[in-house]
């Protein structure tokens, strides 16, 4: 999977993930993976890649990762983002991967800096940087500075700028009006002057609100039009996703609607089996 500014919109499934979803931590707390095989197939109809998140403060983390990127790979091919806070389960994650993975994530912290950069250059991963230190800026060119730096500690440590994909953050919108506003300067300050690939967690604009998928589409949309290249997003809402590949349509993304058009066809064959 290669993401880019001239390319297709990539979309990253959130849903391996316990927050939120009681259930799903009781599980992990007792070893078990089980559940994973059907946010796997859930997911797999609609998402470019897949986040990969087992972490629970009552589970082993670092054993349940170890197994948790086989058991996926062994589902789908679709490329992973080994997703911790807890660097010895992103160490378990990487090394149990076939393949070059997306590490989500690392902060402009010194101290966060330098204990996952090496990591992430030792298994010739990628790596998300969010645009966020010891605090969260709100101020665009705030989060431009923290986003450089995390690009030059990381080319430091042999890491390619191609290989540094920044999360210029999303917040809900609910809770500060301006957060949309702020996240798009943000990405067009990203685009112009750094030139890397950007992402973000796209559902915590929405938290709290009404209408969720209608917002996430437009939100989506909007920031795919000012240079957003993926987002961890909820890739089993055919609402939101559809959203994104109108967008790769009308933005020139997807030549001719050519991706479009096939997957309107295959979902008038699917409705008419």
């Amino acid at each position: 999977m290669v993401i880019g500014p001239g390319r297709p919109f990539c979309v990253i499934g959130e849903r391996i993930n316990p927050t939120g979803r009681k259930k799903f931590q009781a599980q992990l707390q007792q070893g078990d993976l089980s559940r994973i095989e059907i946010d796997v197939a859930q997911q797999t109809p609609l998402a470019d890649m897949l986040d990969v998140n087992v972490g629970d403060p009552l589970a082993d983390e670092i054993e349940l990762m170890r197994q948790a990127i086989p058991l996926v790979q062994s589902l789908t091919d679709l490329p992973l983002v080994i997703d911790s806070s807890v660097i010895e389960a992103l160490e378990a994650g990487l090394s149990a991967y076939q393949g070059k993975a997306l590490v989500n994530s690392v902060t402009g912290e010194d101290e966060r800096l330098e204990a996952i950069l090496p990591i992430v250059a030792k298994h010739g991963a990628a790596v998300i940087g969010l645009a966020n230190d010891d605090e969260i800026p709100m101020e665009p060119e705030r989060r431009l500075e923290v986003a450089k730096k995390i690009v030059s500690v990381a080319g430091d440590h042999g890491i390619k700028p191609e290989d540094v994909v920044i999360d210029p953050l999303a917040m809900p919108v609910g809770a500060e009006p301006r957060a949309v506003t702020l996240f798009v300067e943000t990405l067009k300050l990203l685009r112009d002057e750094l030139g890397v690939n950007t992402t973000c967690g796209a559902s915590n604009t929405s938290f709290g609100l009404p209408g969720r998928e209608t917002l996430g589409g437009s939100f989506l949309a909007i920031a795919a039009s000012h240079g957003l290249t993926s987002a961890i997003m909820d890739a089993r809402s055919v609402e939101v996703v559809e959203a994104v590949r109108a967008s790769d349509f009308l933005l020139g993304k997807d030549e001719w609607g050519s991706n479009w058009i096939a997957a309107y066809r295959r979902k008038q064959a699917a409705a008419a089996a």
